[in-house]
Formats: C-alpha cells, sequence, structure tokens
C-alpha cells in the first residue's frame, strides 16, 4: 500500500493563506457550490446534466441535502484533540481516512483521462476507489494506474449472468478487494435532464470499455466493436436492464468469487436485516445520489434505522447527497463505517484530472479533520452519537 501523505487539516488550511499571501488563491474552490458552478460553466451542457441531474423532479437529491442539514452536530469542548487520527481499515487494508470515491460512470464526459486520473488520485491520497461497471476505461487499465491503492468494483448485473460472472472473475485478478452490487438501478430512472438533452452517452459508446473489453460480451457481437461500435453499443443497451433481478440470482455470486460482496443501494432496515441473514458483507446504504426512484427518503435519514438492523455484524458505509467534511463527519456519528463522495470529486475532475480529484479529497478531508478536533475526537471510534443534538 503507498504511504499516505500528510493530509492534516491545519495543513491544507495553513498551505492555502500562505500562497495567499502572494496573491495566489487555490486553483479549485473550497465551496462545494462554487465547484458545481465553475464546472458548469467548463463541462459540455450533456456532460453537465448526465452528472449533475437526478431523477423525476429531484426532490430525492433534495431530501438527501435535508436529511444531512437536519443532523446538528452538538460539538464536546475541551477534548483534547491536539492529535487526530483518521486512519481506517475496509476488509483488513488501511486507509488514509474512511472515505472512498463511489462509482460514477462515463467519466470521459468530465475529462479525457476520466477514471484512470481518478485511480492516481486516490493511490497517491491512500484512499479506496470503487470502481464503476460503466467505467471509460478497463478494470485492468485502471487497476495498472492504481497501482498498490486500494480498490473495489461495482457490479451492474443485467440480464447476462455470464458476464456478471466474468466481470467478478476480472475484478478479482485485477486486484479488487471487494465487489459492490448496485441494487438500485436495474434499469435507468427517468432523468429529464438527460431527456430533455435526447442524450445517453451510452448509445454513443461511451461508458461501456467494462463491456467491450470483455471475452463473454464480446462473444454476443457478431462483429469486433473496433469494427462496429454501434452494434456494440446497441447491443449493451439490451443486456444492461433486467429489474427482474433477485435475491436468488445474486446469491450465485458466491461460487465466483471469495471476495467480500457489499451491497449497495439498500434503504430499509429489513432490506438490512434480510442481507445480513443471506451472509453478505457489508451494506452500503445509497440513494445512488437521488438519480434512480424521485420522491424517495433522503440517504442520510436510511442510515440510522439500518445501522440499527445490522447490530454490528457487518460494517454499514454510505454515499447520496455528500458535500462537505462536516457531512461526513455527521454520516460517521450515525454510524457509518466509511462514507462514498460522489459528485464533488467528478466536478474536481473535470476542472483540472488528477490535480482535481485530489484537491477535492484533501478539502474534504481537511474539514473532517477540523470537524474532528472541534468537536474533541481524537480517533473515529470518538465519533459517537452523542456528539448530534437530541442524540
Amino acid at each position: 500500500m503507498t504511504e499516505a501523505p500528510r493530509v492534516f487539516g491545519p495543513e491544507i488550511q495553513a498551505g492555502i493563506y500562505l500562497r495567499g499571501l502572494s496573491g495566489a488563491k487555490p486553483d479549485f474552490p473550497t465551496c462545494f457550490a462554487e465547484l458545481e458552478a465553475r464546472a458548469k460553466a467548463e463541462l459540455t451542457p450533456e456532460a453537465f446534466a448526465y452528472i449533475a441531474g437526478g431523477a423525476g423532479i429531484e426532490t430525492t437529491m433534495e431530501a438527501n441535502r435535508a436529511a444531512l442539514q437536519r443532523v446538528e452536530i452538538s460539538p464536546h469542548m475541551l477534548g483534547g484533540a491536539g492529535v487526530r487520527d483518521l486512519t481506517a481499515k475496509m476488509f483488513g487494508v488501511p486507509a488514509a481516512a474512511p472515505i472512498m470515491t463511489s462509482p460514477i460512470g462515463v467519466l470521459e464526459m468530465a475529462h479525457s483521462e476520466g477514471d484512470l486520473a481518478v485511480a492516481r488520485a486516490m493511490r497517491n491520497l491512500n484512499l479506496p476507489m470503487i470502481v464503476s461497471s460503466q467505467a471509460s476505461f478497463p478494470m485492468e487499465q485502471i487497476a495498472k494506474e492504481n497501482g498498490d491503492g486500494l480498490r473495489f468494483f461495482q457490479l451492474y448485473w443485467g440480464k447476462s449472468d455470464a458476464l456478471a460472472e466474468s466481470f467478478v472473475k476480472r475484478a478479482e485478478a485485477c486486484g479488487c478487494k471487494a465487489i459492490f452490487i448496485t441494487l438500485d438501478t436495474t434499469i435507468l430512472g427517468w432523468r429529464p435532464r438527460d431527456l430533455d438533452l435526447g442524450y445517453l452517452p451510452f448509445l454513443r459508446g461511451k461508458g461501456i470499455a467494462q463491456y467491450t473489453s470483455d471475452p463473454v460480451f464480446r462473444a454476443m457481437l457478431p462483429a469486433p466493436p473496433e469494427e462496429n461500435a454501434l452494434a456494440a453499443a446497441a447491443h449493451f443497451t439490451q443486456v444492461f436492464s433486467d429489474p427482474s433481478l433477485d435475491w436468488a440470482r445474486i446469491a450465485k455470486i458466491r461460487s465466483w468469487t471469495k471476495l467480500p460482496v457489499v451491497l449497495k443501494g439498500i434503504m430499509r432496515a429489513d432490506d438490512a436485516a434480510k442481507a445480513v441473514s443471506e451472509g453478505y458483507d457489508a451494506i452500503m446504504v445509497s440513494n445512488h445520489g437521488g438519480r434512480q426512484v424521485d420522491g424517495a427518503m433522503g440517504a442520510l435519514a436510511a442510515l440510522g434505522p439500518v445501522v440499527a438492523a445490522v447490530d454490528g455484524r457487518v460494517p454499514v458505509f454510505f454515499d447520496s447527497g455528500v458535500r462537505c467534511g462536516a457531512d461526513i463527519f455527521k454520516a460517521l456519528t450515525l454510524g457509518a463505517s466509511a462514507v462514498g463522495i460522489g459528485r464533488p470529486y467528478v466536478y474536481g475532475l473535470g476542472l483540472g484530472g488528477e490535480a482535481g480529484v485530489k484537491a477535492v479529497l484533501e478539502y474534504l478531508l481537511a474539514e473532517l479533520d477540523l470537524t474532528m478536533a472541534l468537536c474533541g475526537c481524537c480517533s473515529l471510534a470518538q465519533i459517537r452519537p452523542d456528539l448530534l443534538e437530541n442524540s
């Protein structure tokens, strides 16, 4: 594992202010609202719509933020937190902090190096990344750029079990340490921002590199994708969606790999309890950043009940709506073992490639560290529910 750089909050903060003495300002905005505004100005309309958009009238996206804002931190004073330890372990592997990049597809729309730039940034930060099924580069190439970094693979399980098995075995072979099965996207949600532009990147051959590099998928095609990219894209649309996916089918994964299997997209306590009873290794509370079901509850509102249902038997991860280090702190306080970042790192990617991803993650690390200091927490174990108002 690559040695983590020292990214403590005061060091990052002081570095920005010291550079400011000579008139320099940060290359990338430290505030999410400005980061998003800058990205909107730089990206194509199609790219921004795909990244920023949600399902329906985007009430679930709003609910994600509302749920995070409803939770209020109640800091302890004089906690003696002069030194903080943010290090975490995921499936036995150490990381610099309990933060990871959640899988987002078609990153080539944000930057030509896409997933490769993310892989390098996360390796250098000693933070895990989740490689997407809809990546813009084959997982083996992403793994090469990530080197000895900690990485997982996100599986979209479509109509072909043989293709799902091939993805899983490739992920294990290229050094991924767990498989995250995304449960909430067995079919694409209703996304007006994309629909109003008439733009679906997959039909244009974007974000399907895992498929076109896979021997099972290639065997389904009448000609190699290099010879007929349109036919490959069309066939992808035929195999991706399968709302009939159920508990019985995903149980097959146990015969394919010994890697830990995480169920991503759990939002209900009863589903969480069933996942534990079925023997899965972890759960990720997520509503896909509000991109699938409009009118759903905010993800943070689901975290507490899921953590209670799991009762410490497996780790519970969290994503959806996270915009700052204080959001990460709140999720950890409610029982998350680690927190996934979505849109913020993609905006950083769009504005500056690897450097932009690294800067955004460093900002989040810095604010998490400073929040820990201001709440009297020396370690992750001290981030407890009693640090929340009315806990």
